[in-house]
Protein backbone atom coordinates (compact mmCIF):
# COMPACT_ATOMS: atom_id res chain seq x y z
CA UNK A 1 0.00 0.00 0.00
CA UNK A 2 2.58 2.68 0.91
CA UNK A 3 6.35 2.02 0.32
CA UNK A 4 9.70 2.37 2.32
CA UNK A 5 9.98 5.53 0.14
CA UNK A 6 6.85 7.14 0.04
CA UNK A 7 7.00 6.77 4.29
CA UNK A 8 10.80 8.29 4.52
CA UNK A 9 9.37 11.35 2.17
CA UNK A 10 6.17 11.98 4.28
CA UNK A 11 7.68 11.35 7.60
CA UNK A 12 10.02 14.29 6.71
CA UNK A 13 7.22 16.41 5.31
CA UNK A 14 5.50 15.86 9.01
CA UNK A 15 8.76 16.72 10.76
CA UNK A 16 8.98 20.54 8.75
CA UNK A 17 5.12 20.62 9.57
CA UNK A 18 5.59 20.28 13.41
CA UNK A 19 8.61 21.69 13.42
CA UNK A 20 7.44 24.63 11.70
CA UNK A 21 4.00 24.60 14.11
CA UNK A 22 6.18 24.44 16.82
CA UNK A 23 8.65 26.94 16.42
CA UNK A 24 10.99 27.88 19.50
CA UNK A 25 8.27 26.03 21.74
CA UNK A 26 8.87 22.53 23.51
CA UNK A 27 6.92 19.79 22.73
CA UNK A 28 6.30 16.09 24.80
CA UNK A 29 5.88 13.77 21.84
CA UNK A 30 3.44 10.74 23.27
CA UNK A 31 3.95 7.74 21.25
CA UNK A 32 1.38 5.31 21.44
CA UNK A 33 2.79 1.77 21.62
CA UNK A 34 2.94 -0.42 19.86
CA UNK A 35 2.19 0.32 16.69
CA UNK A 36 3.53 4.00 16.49
CA UNK A 37 7.10 3.57 18.22
CA UNK A 38 8.94 2.87 14.37
CA UNK A 39 6.81 6.12 13.19
CA UNK A 40 7.30 8.09 16.31
CA UNK A 41 11.29 7.33 16.40
CA UNK A 42 11.28 8.41 12.52
CA UNK A 43 9.84 11.50 13.50
CA UNK A 44 10.87 12.24 16.56
CA UNK A 45 14.56 12.44 14.34
CA UNK A 46 12.66 14.50 11.62
CA UNK A 47 11.61 17.34 13.82
CA UNK A 48 14.00 20.24 14.30
CA UNK A 49 12.64 22.21 17.67
CA UNK A 50 13.07 21.34 21.29
CA UNK A 51 11.48 17.79 21.85
CA UNK A 52 11.01 15.08 24.25
CA UNK A 53 9.48 11.93 24.06
CA UNK A 54 7.35 9.66 26.06
CA UNK A 55 5.01 6.58 25.48
CA UNK A 56 1.84 5.10 26.86
CA UNK A 57 0.33 1.98 25.95
CA UNK A 58 -3.05 0.82 25.43
CA UNK A 59 -4.81 -2.16 23.72
CA UNK A 60 -8.36 -2.36 21.69
CA UNK A 61 -7.51 -5.07 19.33
CA UNK A 62 -5.70 -8.13 20.96
CA UNK A 63 -5.62 -10.80 18.87
CA UNK A 64 -8.52 -9.73 16.12
CA UNK A 65 -8.78 -7.85 13.22
CA UNK A 66 -11.61 -5.74 14.82
CA UNK A 67 -11.34 -3.32 17.92
CA UNK A 68 -13.11 -4.46 20.57
CA UNK A 69 -14.21 -1.01 21.80
CA UNK A 70 -12.56 -1.69 24.92
CA UNK A 71 -9.22 0.61 25.33
CA UNK A 72 -6.96 -1.11 28.65
CA UNK A 73 -4.19 1.01 29.76
CA UNK A 74 -0.94 -0.60 29.90
CA UNK A 75 1.51 2.12 30.22
CA UNK A 76 1.04 5.33 31.36
CA UNK A 77 3.39 7.85 30.25
CA UNK A 78 6.17 9.07 33.09
CA UNK A 79 6.88 12.74 32.05
CA UNK A 80 5.13 16.00 33.97
CA UNK A 81 3.10 17.36 31.17
CA UNK A 82 1.35 19.50 32.98
CA UNK A 83 1.21 23.37 30.84
CA UNK A 84 3.38 21.52 28.26
CA UNK A 85 2.58 21.15 24.77
CA UNK A 86 1.71 17.38 23.72
CA UNK A 87 1.57 15.61 20.24
CA UNK A 88 0.21 12.69 20.57
CA UNK A 89 1.78 10.14 17.92
CA UNK A 90 -0.57 7.36 16.59
CA UNK A 91 0.29 4.98 13.61
CA UNK A 92 -3.39 4.39 12.50
CA UNK A 93 -6.85 6.33 13.50
CA UNK A 94 -9.29 3.98 12.74
CA UNK A 95 -12.69 4.60 14.52
CA UNK A 96 -11.12 6.63 17.30
CA UNK A 97 -12.30 5.05 19.93
CA UNK A 98 -8.93 4.50 21.36
CA UNK A 99 -7.68 7.98 20.63
CA UNK A 100 -10.56 9.29 22.13
CA UNK A 101 -9.60 7.29 25.48
CA UNK A 102 -5.98 8.57 25.12
CA UNK A 103 -6.78 12.19 24.47
CA UNK A 104 -9.25 12.10 27.90
CA UNK A 105 -6.24 10.56 29.77
CA UNK A 106 -3.87 13.22 28.79
CA UNK A 107 -6.23 15.76 28.81
CA UNK A 108 -7.03 15.10 32.68
CA UNK A 109 -2.86 16.38 33.30
CA UNK A 110 -3.69 19.48 32.63
CA UNK A 111 -1.24 20.36 29.49
CA UNK A 112 -0.87 23.92 28.06
CA UNK A 113 -2.06 21.90 24.48
CA UNK A 114 -2.59 18.68 22.99
CA UNK A 115 -2.25 18.20 19.42
CA UNK A 116 -2.34 14.84 17.30
CA UNK A 117 -0.34 13.45 14.59
CA UNK A 118 -1.35 9.98 12.85
CA UNK A 119 0.24 8.56 9.99
CA UNK A 120 -2.60 7.01 8.68
CA UNK A 121 -6.19 7.74 8.60
CA UNK A 122 -9.14 5.75 7.55
CA UNK A 123 -11.09 9.20 7.24
CA UNK A 124 -14.67 8.12 6.47
CA UNK A 125 -14.78 5.61 9.53
CA UNK A 126 -13.10 7.90 12.23
CA UNK A 127 -15.38 9.34 14.93
CA UNK A 128 -13.28 11.71 16.72
CA UNK A 129 -14.26 15.01 18.02
CA UNK A 130 -11.01 16.38 18.20
CA UNK A 131 -9.00 17.93 14.70
CA UNK A 132 -6.72 15.92 13.74
CA UNK A 133 -3.62 18.05 12.85
CA UNK A 134 -0.76 16.48 11.03
CA UNK A 135 -1.64 13.29 8.86
CA UNK A 136 0.65 11.15 7.04
CA UNK A 137 -1.94 9.57 4.50
CA UNK A 138 -5.32 9.01 3.96
CA UNK A 139 -6.51 5.13 3.57
CA UNK A 140 -9.37 3.34 3.16
CA UNK A 141 -10.51 0.66 5.66
CA UNK A 142 -8.24 -1.67 5.00
CA UNK A 143 -6.42 -4.07 7.85
CA UNK A 144 -3.10 -2.54 7.24
CA UNK A 145 0.45 -4.37 8.52
CA UNK A 146 4.22 -3.14 9.05
CA UNK A 147 5.89 -0.06 9.90
CA UNK A 148 5.33 -0.76 13.69
CA UNK A 149 1.85 -2.21 13.04
CA UNK A 150 0.92 -5.47 13.29
CA UNK A 151 -1.22 -8.49 13.60
CA UNK A 152 -1.05 -10.79 16.99
CA UNK A 153 2.48 -9.41 17.16
CA UNK A 154 3.88 -10.26 13.73
CA UNK A 155 4.56 -7.84 10.56
CA UNK A 156 6.07 -4.86 12.46
CA UNK A 157 9.07 -5.04 11.08
CA UNK A 158 8.18 -4.94 7.42
CA UNK A 159 9.82 -1.81 6.27
CA UNK A 160 6.24 -0.90 3.98
CA UNK A 161 2.98 -0.91 4.90
CA UNK A 162 0.54 -3.80 3.54
CA UNK A 163 -2.80 -4.93 3.49
CA UNK A 164 -3.38 -7.87 5.11
CA UNK A 165 -4.98 -10.61 2.97
CA UNK A 166 -7.21 -12.83 4.60
CA UNK A 167 -5.13 -16.85 3.65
Amino acid sequence: LITKSKLKKRVSELGKEISNFYTNQEIILICILKGSFIFAADLFRAVNTNVKIDFLEISSYGEEKISSGKVVLKKDISLEIQNKNVLIVEDIIDTGLSLNSIYKLLEQKKPASIKICTLLLKEKKHKVPYPIQFVGFKIDDEFVVGYGMDFGEKYRNLKYIGILQES
